[in-house]
């Protein structure tokens, strides 16, 4: 479904991304498995589209063509969703609001109320909440994932979706990439830990901006907890990068 050949990104004309490839297949769960600093995030908002992450090199391919020069809004036109690890803010609007959002011109496989179950929230104490400060980060988060199961989409990018959440609603997240898959979509699952990367059907670990290994996420995961550590050298400003040893 989701073809990346050898993708690079600078940012400030550092390198953050080098030479990356992967592939995507439909109904798979691909986890990124990576520390802080390695470019995770930068390799989510390139795939997304987003204006300051264009590609310096490469090409991404959905189904075969090239949607490298795509906007944001085309991509998802396509069917490709991103949720981010900081979640959106859309302050004003009640969460059933926020939910139809995404839903408008769609045949809904799920109401509001149920993505809201799916992800451990009572509809009837949520629903009519504002989207605003008085939600705390996990319930942000949760909502927004609830956003993404109301979507339909055909390529979620959930990065980080574990950050900030106890592990009552890690389980509940889990739940929605299951479902989210029995429903047709393509995970890319980008994480640094190794509980939720183990729920992939493939793993890749990420460092220095390169794919280190793709592989089963036993195999991912031994090559994560024994071979990345962190060291001195400037991936993303202000961040550690991981080196291989």
């Amino acid at each position: 479904m989701l073809e990346l050949q050898h993708i690079a990104v600078q940012k400030n004309g550092t390198p953050i991304l080098m030479q990356v490839d992967l592939r995507i297949a439909a109904q798979e769960i691909h986890s990124i498995l990576g520390r802080n600093g390695t470019g995770k995030t930068t390799l989510a908002y390139s795939l997304m589209g987003l204006p300051d992450y264009a590609l310096n090199a490469g090409d991404i391919l959905w189904e075969g063509r090239s949607i490298t020069n795509l906007s944001v809004a085309e991509r998802a036109k396509l069917g490709i969703t991103l949720a981010w690890q900081e979640p959106a803010r859309f302050e004003g609007l009640s969460v059933a609001e926020y939910l139809h959002l995404g839903q408008q011109g769609k045949k809904a496989a799920f109401s509001p109320a149920q993505c809201l179950d799916q992800v451990g929230l009572d509809p009837t104490a949520y629903l009519a909440r504002t989207v605003d400060a008085t939600l705390s980060g996990g319930e942000r988060k949760r909502i927004e994932l609830a956003a993404v199961l109301a979507m339909q989409p055909r390529l979620a990018i959930l990065d980080e979706p574990d950050s900030g959440i106890d592990a009552l609603s890690l389980d509940f997240i889990k739940g929605v990439i299951r479902t989210l898959v029995r429903e047709g979509a393509s995970i890319l699952l980008i994480t640094h830990h190794e509980e939720v990367a183990a729920m992939a059907d493939r793993a890749s670990v990420l460092c220095a901006g390169r794919i280190l290994k793709t592989g089963l996420p036993e195999e991912a995961t031994r090559l994560f907890r024994n071979h990345c550590q962190p060291c001195r050298h400037v991936n993303e400003p202000e961040e550690e990068l991981i080196h291989y040893v």
